[in-house]
């Protein structure tokens, strides 16, 4: 019989790494709250008319289709499936697909709730998304994004608490970390004065890579997309750009004096990088020239967060987006986002070890189940500390001692308490803690709880 298996690029998480994955959910989670973010969920599944054309060629390919229910192949002739055209034949055989990320489905869920919605709205989101990729390290085919998002303002105060958002995250994570932001806008300024405007896509898609993929490959793809010598070599300083945020901005005026879009975009950095020294953060702030942020949908400022201290793909990133909600019949509605990578973070805590040493621990107290001990003696004691708020459990069958002790230090749970028949006796109870072994006895239960402050 064939062993069983999972697809490639997904994986199973047991109860400890449960655990972790609810810790980092829920230091996010109480983040978006403390900064005033309401949470919605949408499907896994969005009609193809959605998902299609949002994330440009290369996240069109990375998109799962799910075949239509029943025979999926009816009124496939038998001509269109020997010429093997895979773009026509999913637009016969595929109606649905697996969300790609939770902002397009999010902008969906804008426009068909308009109503109902008082703007600007800020709202979080915490769920799987799925794409196509190629599975390695840091990279997975099934992953949870934590979105946040304010739609309906223009206003770049909205970027300056999305940066710290992630620095309070992050802060809370113990993870160093480097934001890095960009501006579109700079990135079309680019290409307007290297008389490449036409080709923005490419030249951002490429020079996106430039930390995977180094400079002559970076290079050698704008060549393939059929943007000139001279306007590669022109570009070179302006990706290369060295000093502080402030020094690249002064430098970028210089190159990008020509270009109202760049200049614009320098502008809104400028007012980022004010309010953010006013108000402070922990974290490292960085512009740096070739974040790009392949999604096309981007218009403005746009972020990207590197852990600095683990060799790991970007574990945060986001930004402004104009025109989202336009595809969908909804024009003039702004929006900027960004999201966590709870899994990559996952990967980084573990790495790391820098989860608190109380993340895993579920059960607080069990109650062995002796041979001679009176299993409604153990409800009792069981209902009064569940009663407590103490996470409790008892052992469910009549076993050996240290088959019940073994059970115990396997899942990490601090304290047993024994009730055998000689302790009904005694009018006692005996605790033993798993850590130090350490055994005490209490006249009671609640004693107990008095004593060590439950």
């Amino acid at each position: 019989m064939q062993k069983p298996s999972i697809p490639k690029g997904t994986r199973d998480f047991s109860p400890e790494e449960t655990a972790k994955r609810n810790y980092i959910f829920d230091t996010i989670r109480s983040v978006y709250h403390l900064y005033g973010f309401k949470q919605i969920e949408t499907p896994a599944m969005e009609n193809l008319s959605t998902l299609m054309g949002k994330y440009g060629e290369e996240g069109d390919k990375l998109l799962f289709k799910i075949l239509n229910s029943g025979d999926f192949l009816n009124g496939i002739t038998d001509d269109e499936l020997l010429a093997r055209n895979p773009i026509k034949l999913t637009n016969k055989i595929s109606e649905k697909g697996l969300r790609y990320d939770l902002t397009v489905p999010f902008a969906r869920y804008v426009v068909m709730h308009r109503n109902e919605i008082t703007f600007p709205f800020k709202r979080y989101q915490i769920q799987p998304v799925w794409r196509a990729d190629r599975p390695q390290k840091g990279r997975y085919r099934e992953f949870y994004q934590c979105d946040a998002d304010m739609v309906g303002s223009d206003s770049l105060l909205n970027e300056v608490e999305l940066i710290r958002i992630m620095d309070e995250v992050y802060h809370r994570f113990g993870i160093r970390v480097c934001i890095k932001i960009n501006n579109r806008k700079i990135l079309s300024g680019m290409a307007e004065i290297i008389g490449e405007s036409e080709k923005i896509i490419d030249i951002t898609v490429a020079i996106d890579k430039l930390d995977k993929i180094g400079l002559e490959s970076v290079n050698k793809e704008l060549e393939e997309k059929g943007i000139s010598h001279d306007a590669i070599k022109r570009l070179q300083p302006i990706i290369l750009l060295n000093g502080s945020n402030r020094e690249k901005l002064n430098i970028l005026k210089r190159e990008l004096i020509n270009s109202d879009t760049g200049m614009k975009g320098i502008e809104e950095l400028e007012i980022i990088f004010d309010k953010i020294d006013l108000l402070g953060i922990r974290s490292e702030l960085e512009l740096d020239l070739t974040l790009a942020r392949g999604l096309n949908y981007y218009t403005g400022a746009i972020f990207e967060v590197k852990a600095l201290d683990v060799q790991i793909g970007s574990i945060t990133g986001g930004g402004r987006y104009d025109n989202l909600t336009g595809v969908f019949g909804m024009p003039g509605v702004s929006g900027v986002g960004i999201s966590f990578g709870a899994d990559r973070i996952f990967d980084v805590l573990n790495q790391l070890d820098l989860y608190p040493e109380n993340t895993t621990q579920s059960t607080q107290v069990i109650l062995l189940n002796l041979e001679d001990v009176d299993e409604n003696n153990l409800l009792i004691s069981l209902n009064q500390l569940r009663v407590q708020g103490i996470r409790t459990e008892f052992y469910p069958d009549k076993a050996k001692f240290n088959k019940q002790m073994t059970y115990a230090r396997n899942n990490k749970i601090p304290y047993v308490i024994i009730i055998d028949k000689e302790d009904v006796i005694q009018n006692r109870i005996r605790v033993k803690n798993t850590v130090t072994e350490e055994q005490k006895e209490y006249k009671n239960v609640q004693e107990f709880l008095d004593q060590t402050g439950s």
